[in-house]
């Protein structure tokens, strides 16, 4: 039976990119936290990582629970330095008459910061993970401005490339109208490297399937023009061991059988498609 978090290994690689930003979207019928969840349990198990994670959604217990039910405790992490943890339910970047920008360039501050604290002697970490959750109420925060929060996402990808840091940022895509242009969510996908989204089947809801993820690469060939890397996996409920077929869109043709393996949560497992390899 395959270890835990080998397929979504699979998909991203096999070791954690580094230097890299990570886009992880998703809508409400099918969240992408549990892709967050299993990055930041990854980060932690490796001796050479540590882990700053930006809170703006649940407090430290909500991910203490779901983290502990995966076999990793992020109390005894934050206690020894790996873990640095910045719990903003309450940002505001407009706050005690500041100015927008004086709240966000606050916000960049404390992040570095924590960064150099998670690079210090005694955790030893080559490489540091910003985490953010979720980039959607920043610009609540940020009373509607959507250049402070491209500001402040520019700023915070420079460190990936300052000091080896990965930047991985969790979005909800369906937050906009259609009749927006959301503009936060195209510059996401142009800043990001490795774009990850969960989303319903589009032939809709089913028993047995929960929903599906796509994982796309931007990386650089010989020739360093833009090459895209396209994986795609299953997400099926854990009470159904069967076996199932996918159609990938992309190639036009009907996948072989793919395998149902076990993953971390009872009410999920993944399916991964083999035949779409590096």
């Amino acid at each position: 039976m395959a270890e835990l978090g080998d397929l979504l290994a699979e998909a991203m690689g096999r070791s954690l990119p580094v230097g890299k930003v990570v886009l992880i979207g998703d809508c409400v019928e099918t969240s992408g936290a549990f892709v967050l969840h299993l990055l930041l349990k990854r980060c932690l198990s490796l001796d050479s990582s540590s882990a700053v994670f930006v809170a703006l959604s649940h407090p430290f217990s909500h991910y203490d629970r779901i983290l502990r039910k995966m076999g990793c405790n992020i109390s005894v992490q934050k206690k020894n330095g790996k873990l640095q943890f910045l719990e903003l339910l309450d940002f505001s970047a407009r706050s005690k008459g500041n100015s927008v920008d004086d709240g966000f360039c606050k916000l960049y501050n404390e992040i570095r910061n924590a960064v150099e604290a998670a690079r210090s002697k005694d955790t030893k970490a080559s490489c540091v993970y910003i985490m953010i959750d979720d980039i959607s109420l920043l610009e609540i925060a940020a009373d509607g401005s959507e250049n402070d929060v491209l500001n402040f996402l520019h700023y915070c990808s420079t460190l990936t490339s300052e000091t080896d840091c990965s930047l991985i940022i969790l979005n909800h895509e369906d937050v906009y109208s259609s009749e927006e242009a959301p503009r936060l969510l195209t510059h996401l996908q142009h800043l990001s490297d490795i774009e990850i989204r969960t989303a319903p089947l589009n032939t809709g809801l089913a028993a047995d399937v929960h929903g599906q993820k796509n994982k796309h690469a931007r990386r650089e060939n010989k020739r360093r023009e833009a090459s895209v890397k396209s994986v795609s996996l299953v997400l099926c409920r854990a009470d159904h061991k069967m076996k199932s077929q996918l159609f990938n869109l992309r190639t036009a043709r009907i996948l072989p059988t793919i395998r149902i393996l076990p993953f971390f949560s009872p009410f999920f497992r993944f399916a991964y498609d083999f035949n779409l390899q590096p």
